[in-house]
């Protein structure tokens, strides 16, 4: 019903954003700026944006600089399955760079989230990418994606990539990436991570808890079940999926910051009106990504508000996949860099550097921990921030790990 309500409304709502798409249009004129036509040609642009959609947006990275020099870059489908398609950022060089495996949140936002990270990272590596798909497109007879599907699906793609490959977790898919990265050496797989960094990610939600882990374990886990799980509807191809709808979870995170989010939509609408467009276009650019909204699977948005922010599985060794029971001890030859930001209110400061204290069978030389100052959850991965003092660090953990093999 919940889900329904929400197409209902959209869809009612679309010829009115519409309207307003082309009366902004209409209404725009060079050299008007400060009037009460542009004032009304703004605003009319600022609500037809205001809108989500559950399409990935592009990647858009064409080339990138390798070597002082500008190189194609082509998007290659390695491996795809039902809930999740690997995908390649293949360079036209001859430099021999290392391969990453960098892995993005299932978390209510497509993988594009990480275009930036993406882009950093191709300067000096050969990257994949775990380009999640939208659960409301996945048809209901491929069954349903658990956290531990999630936690397999790595492993996969890990052993697609081949051996030599590095793991690079953001946010989220930093307890999978920990888990993969141990079974992997407990079978001495030859694909296990050479590296494995760890990015703002809840290893140990126990500590420093912040606003989502609270909302987390205010209510039990029939609760989020009852309330918060919807039917995918007509006439999306993954009707009657069980989903934890997108839209909700980008409530979640807007709510925690409203009054930021309502000056950004007002800063625009002055941008549009002072005829400073380039800055309008810099907004409204990353809030077409923000409200491009990612459904995620039942199973596995339970399993992960359960076993990762309730019982603190991890942490307290009684992860399992599958059969297993998760051994971060066994992880010995992978480098581990964890790196947190100094006002992250998503992964609060002393979440991510935990899992330095249970892998316990990597020699100290292998470790290091990164916290940056000035930064929240989102400077960790993009911006200036992360470009100029977070990648060189994880550059440095690759590389050095590259050669000790």
């Amino acid at each position: 019903m919940l889900y329904r309500a929400y197409q209902n409304q959209a869809d009612l709502l679309s010829p009115s954003r519409l309207a307003a798409q082309y009366l902004g249009r209409a209404l725009w004129k060079e050299g008007t700026e400060r009037t009460i036509l542009r004032r009304m040609a703004a605003q009319f642009e600022v609500f037809s944006r205001m809108r989500l959609t559950h399409s990935r947006p592009d990647y858009g990275i064409a080339s990138v600089p390798v070597d002082g020099v500008e190189t194609a870059v082509h998007e290659e489908k390695t491996l795809v399955s039902p809930f999740g398609t690997l995908l390649h950022f293949r360079k036209e060089t001859q430099s021999v760079h290392p391969p990453v495996l960098l892995v993005a949140p299932l978390s209510g936002h497509f993988a594009t989230l990480l275009r930036e990270t993406v882009r950093t990272l191709l300067r000096d590596h050969d990257v994949y990418l775990t380009d999640w798909h939208n659960a409301r497109d996945v048809p209901l007879w491929h069954g349903g994606f658990s956290l531990d599907d999630y936690t397999l699906q790595l492993i996969r793609f890990l052993e697609a990539v081949g051996p030599g490959v590095h793991m690079v977790a953001v946010c989220q898919p930093c307890v999978s990436a920990l888990a993969a990265t141990a079974l992997m050496a407990e079978d001495d797989n030859p694909a296990t991570p050479r590296s494995l960094t760890l990015m703002a990610g809840p290893v140990d939600c126990r500590i420093n808890p912040t606003g989502v882990n609270e909302l987390a374990n205010s209510k039990p886990i029939e609760w989020f079940r009852r309330n918060l799980i919807s039917h995918v509807p007509w006439p999306h191809a993954g009707m009657m999926r069980r989903v934890y709808p997108g839209f909700l979870q980008l409530s979640a995170f807007l709510s925690m910051n409203p009054e930021r989010h309502k000056k950004q939509f007002q800063d625009m609408v002055r941008h549009l009106v002072e005829g400073d467009v380039e800055k309008a276009r810099t907004i409204g650019t990353f809030y077409d990504e923000y409200l491009a909204v990612n459904d995620l699977p039942a199973e596995f948005y339970l399993e992960t508000v359960e076993r990762v922010f309730q019982t603190y599985d991890l942490p307290r060794g009684a992860l399992t996949v599958g059969d297993r029971t998760v051994n971060p001890a066994a992880i010995r030859r992978t480098a581990l860099l964890t790196v947190e930001g100094e006002r992250d209110d998503i992964c609060s400061v002393g979440q991510t550097v935990a899992a330095q204290d249970l892998c316990t069978g990597i020699r100290p030389y292998l470790k290091a921990h990164h916290l940056q100052a000035g930064v929240g959850h989102y400077g960790v991965f993009s911006g200036s921030k992360w470009n100029a003092q977070i990648y060189p660090r994880v550059r440095e953990t690759i590389h050095a790990a590259a050669e000790l093999y």
